[in-house]
């Protein structure tokens, strides 16, 4: 097995849209012609006229970031400019961890909702509840604060206090409880064993965690149920919007013991790279499932376009988001970074992605409860408005409904999988055969 250093991310654009990046010290430019700098007069002499003469005095530094945005942003929808908080707030997600209290959150009638504290963490030792309502952070009322504004107001350096007032269903008053901060590290990865004999394996996001929290999951299976016994694994990739593209690799390579998993292609022909796996399958060959929807994007399906082209892995589910594009981080000092559009990824047989998604071996499509019926539609990077078009992009695009049920005895998708496994059900594709990936795969 082969471990790499982080160099790229492919990560996503939450709720909305999945990106690649690659990180870079920057490129030489070369020098554009004469009417492009008469071009660039012009817009000083209209930002000029703006910040002298508009009706009220505009904020020059976000008049200055509009206009790159602007610009960045008719190129195609993941290209854009990060000001310093932006690029913080990027790095802090790729490193999986934070100083913070360790609680997942949700808004609810203007209040922050507690969803669960997460064991062993500043939250669940301070004594915050499952269904705690927050109505103050330090003094100040969240009615009135987006979802956000109040994680970031919880979130800080590590070993500084805050005081949240609590709504608790049955106290009679409001409590007030003193939090320290602590490093709180996002699990990247959940696992559990299904039916006693299968293991399930839920890759949530691809931070810098990932492949460890992985290998630590496969070893849990492992010790809980003897080989003789197990058999095989679900890989469940459904709503992961990616992140970094070594983890994807690693998490690739977890199961592979040769092959190429993933290649970048740029502008030009030396600026193609190629990542393969090496030997090393930590499954000991077990079946796998990899489930996907359309909430699994680029890093998300380089793993299950890696592991379907290898055969190593039969994908169950419905097409996958589509996002085939790597974007250059370039660090622009104190000013923030750069994130440009300059590749793209294909996976091991030369497939791109973008714009069509990875579709999947087995087609399951998981209902919609009543609820939601009406209210969720199925999205894809072909639908994001100045997307690149795909080498292989048809009128039927790319992505699908984005939705996994709560509660796993409503899980079409994974019952399917598990049937699989069982027997109980059969199809061709599984189990998949890695002997016969050579014969399919033709460059």
């Amino acid at each position: 097995m082969i471990r790499r250093a982080s160099l790229v991310i492919v990560g996503a654009l939450m709720g909305a849209t999945a990106m690649s990046v690659i990180y870079s010290a920057g490129v030489p430019a070369q020098a554009a012609g004469p009417s492009t700098y008469k071009e660039l007069s012009i817009f000083g002499d209209v930002f000029e006229r703006v910040r002298a003469q508009y009706v009220t005095p505009p904020d020059e530094e976000k008049l200055v970031e509009n206009a790159i945005n602007g610009m960045l942003t008719s190129l195609d929808p993941h290209s854009s400019f990060m000001n310093a908080r932006d690029a913080e707030d990027m790095r802090t997600q790729t490193r999986g961890e934070f100083g913070g209290l360790g609680i997942e959150v949700t808004m609810e009638n203007e209040l922050v909702k507690v969803i669960a504290p997460i064991d062993d963490t500043p939250a669940s030792r301070a004594g915050i509840l499952a269904g705690d309502f927050i109505s103050e952070i330090d003094g100040q009322p969240v009615r009135g604060l987006k979802l956000e504004d109040a994680v970031e107001k919880m979130r800080g350096a590590v070993n500084t206090p805050i005081k949240l007032t609590i709504i608790r269903q049955g106290a009679d008053k409001p409590l007030d409880i003193t939090v320290v901060r602590d490093i709180i590290a996002v699990r990247a990865v959940k696992s559990r064993v299904e039916n006693g004999d299968v293991g399930y394996v839920r890759v949530i996001s691809f931070t810098e965690k990932t492949y460890d929290d992985l290998e630590k999951a496969i070893k849990k299976i492992k010790a809980d149920v003897p080989a003789d016994k197990l058999k095989g694994y679900v890989l469940d990739l459904r709503l992961n919007p990616g992140g970094l593209l070594d983890q994807a690799i690693n998490v690739s390579d977890a199961f592979l013991e040769r092959g190429e998993v993933v290649s970048t292609r740029g502008r030009n022909a030396d600026e193609t790279r190629r990542f393969n796996a090496g030997p090393g399958d930590l499954t000991d060959g077990k079946p796998v499932i990899v489930l996907v929807n359309g909430g699994s994007a680029s890093a998300s399906e380089i793993v299950a376009g890696a592991l379907q082209d290898l055969k190593r892995a039969t994908v169950l589910g419905t097409r996958s988001f589509g996002k085939g594009s790597v974007q250059t981080i370039i660090p622009l000092g104190d000013a923030g970074a750069l994130r440009l559009t300059t590749a793209l990824y294909y996976t091991p047989s030369g497939k791109s992605i973008q714009g069509t998604g990875i579709n999947p071996d087995i087609k399951v499509e998981q209902p919609l409860p009543p609820e939601l019926q009406g209210k969720v539609r199925a999205e894809g990077e072909s639908s994001l408005r100045g997307h690149i078009p795909g080498a292989a992009e048809t009128e039927e695009g790319s992505g699908s409904v984005a939705y996994v049920p709560p509660e796993a005895k409503d899980d079409i998708q994974l019952n399917y999988a598990l049937d699989l496994l069982h027997g109980v059900k059969t199809d061709p594709s599984f189990p998949a055969n890695p002997d016969k990936a050579a014969a399919a795969i033709k460059k």
